[in-house]
């Protein structure tokens, strides 16, 4: 394996200008909040002056507790027992728990956090530094997690959903027998399997499952996985939950920011509700307000204020937070420093900064996930082949087959030499018709206009032509975008991490965790 690019995220068209203009201190008011060690340097300092001796040691006792089942590496144990001391703080990436963890990118924004450890350890060695993986336990959309796919086949879950999908047990396990079938002869194929059925055994929650599986794959660098849905945690977080009913403090606190970014940018992420909390019972429902009685949407559930806050304060792991205040949340129980998310979770965090003002937490620094590419030599050679470059993939692909189907096309060559003639002439003629009567001199520009739209339309009737004439290259162009491009989205987001473990096996994880990079948010493309 080789580094064949690292594409910057500036260089990228279908990054969000939001990302852009985030990275390149463009948006007023988040200039702390960017990647740098003097941002770190800062942010160490907050954190330790308001992240108090009792949440440290409620925070190592628990995860603890929830480790405990798990064989921990020295690395994990050290980092448990670091997270009592002043000097020690997290960094944190989350993430939803995706059957077999889902797209590739998990991996990727699992090993971005590890490193960025080891890059602020090198740099502030007397802080300690321990990466955390947050697991969206509590979220309720079992249809997004309950799959996976490789190059060939699709691997899909069945089981009753509704509530938190943490809690879900395993009763279906044929897909691991499909799976078996399809890696038993691949060099890691053995190992893959194992995994899959130590992971997946009837009976464990679907929280266990990802737990079992991140703890092989991770446990080595001293990764800490950390379930929210925990009662311990919820106890922590009970004020900002009690304030959030009764004022709606998170609504009214983003309501400039939202405004903001959606005036700039057209619309935000996620749009803040009322009460950004969800109750827990056997299913996972919002909790809305009519005024007199706090409704449980899509139950018959209604609590009196009293009877609400009474359930909060005996039964707080009944209460879940949403998109937006699971952000709280983490930074509630942990001695955080930065987030490490994709483009998606960073522009949501964005709308947040002024709540965490008004709550006194520190505002994380947030780092945008770096993104990689596995390509094969075959498809490599294919592109040079073609004299395309790999970042033509990641910009208007329609565009660079238009420019390749036409390239040095005699009649669009002479086409264009007539049109610039043309235009050269209407120009002559404009500057004549300015001294003569009005209505001439719009005549003029209206010809113009009506001439120049034939040679637009003679353009275009040629791109057709040529595509119909030069059917065999439009088809290796279109496969050829199908390589870079599984699905028609990027690889990271369709293949599963099977994919490339099967012939590589930790090797493979090792070449990642070498090749992400920490300072800058970019693409990494590699020969396979």
């Amino acid at each position: 394996m080789k580094t064949i690019n690292k594409i910057s995220f500036q260089d990228i068209e279908s990054i969000p200008q939001l990302i852009k203009d985030f990275l390149n201190q463009k948006i007023e008011g988040f200039e702390e909040n960017i990647f740098s060690l003097d941002n770190f340097k800062k942010q160490i300092h907050l954190k330790q002056n308001s992240f108090t001796l009792s949440q440290r040691n409620i925070l190592s006792d628990n995860l603890k507790k929830q480790l405990g089942n798990l064989k921990l590496s020295g690395k994990q144990k050290e980092n448990l027992e670091n997270l009592r001391l002043p000097n020690t703080f997290t960094i944190t990436t989350g993430h939803q728990l995706n059957l077999f963890s889902g797209p590739v990118f998990f991996v990727y924004k699992i090993l971005q956090t590890i490193k960025t450890c080891t890059y602020l350890k090198e740099n502030f060695p007397d802080f300690n530094f321990v990466p955390v993986y947050w697991m969206a336990s509590e979220d309720h959309d079992f249809a997004e997690i309950n799959h996976f796919k490789t190059e060939n086949s699709y691997y899909e879950i069945n089981e009753k959903s509704g509530g938190a999908v943490g809690r879900i047990e395993v009763s279906d396990t044929f897909f691991i027998s499909e799976f078996e079938n399809e890696f038993k002869d691949f060099v890691f194929g053995t190992e893959l399997i194992l995994m899959l059925k130590e992971a997946y055994k009837i009976g464990n929650t679907l929280t266990e499952a990802i737990k079992i599986l991140v703890n092989r794959l991770f446990s080595e660098f001293g990764l800490l996985i950390l379930d929210g849905d925990a009662k311990e945690f919820k106890n922590v977080i009970k004020e900002t939950f009690k304030d959030e009913l009764l004022n709606f403090s998170l609504y009214k606190n983003s309501k400039e920011k939202v405004d903001f970014l959606t005036g700039k940018y057209g619309k935000v992420q996620v749009n803040p509700r009322e009460i950004n909390l969800f109750y827990l019972s056997e299913t996972r429902d919002r909790i809305d307000f009519d005024g007199q009685k706090y409704i449980i949407v899509d139950k018959s559930i209604q609590f009196t204020e009293e009877e609400i806050l009474n359930e909060l304060e005996n039964f707080p792991e009944k209460f879940s937070p949403n998109a937006l205040m699971r952000p709280v949340y983490q930074e509630t129980i942990l001695p955080n420093l930065a987030y490490i998310g994709g483009n998606a979770e960073i522009m949501y965090w964005l709308e947040l900064k002024d709540y965490f003002t008004k709550i006194n937490i520190p505002f994380p620094i947030l780092i945008p996930r770096n993104s990689m590419l596995f390509l094969k030599e075959k498809t490599l050679n294919k592109i040079e082949k073609l004299n395309l470059n790999i970042e033509d993939f990641f910009q208007n692909f329609t565009t660079i087959i238009n420019a390749k189907v036409l390239d040095n096309n005699e009649i669009l060559n002479l086409l264009e030499e007539k049109e610039n003639i043309l235009i050269n002439q209407f120009y002559e003629l404009k500057i004549i018709a300015e001294t003569t009567e009005k209505s001439f001199e719009n005549m003029v520009k209206a010809e113009e206009v009506r001439q120049l739209k034939s040679f637009k339309r003679m353009k275009k009737r040629l791109l057709h032509a040529e595509k119909i004439k030069q059917n065999e290259l439009l088809e290796r162009l279109e496969n050829l975008f199908l390589d870079v491009h599984p699905s028609k989205n990027w690889q990271e987001r369709i293949y599963n991490f099977s994919v490339f473990f099967a012939d590589h096996g930790y090797s493979w994880l090792e070449t990642c965790l070498e090749e992400m990079e920490i300072v800058e948010s970019k693409l990494i493309i590699l020969a396979i």
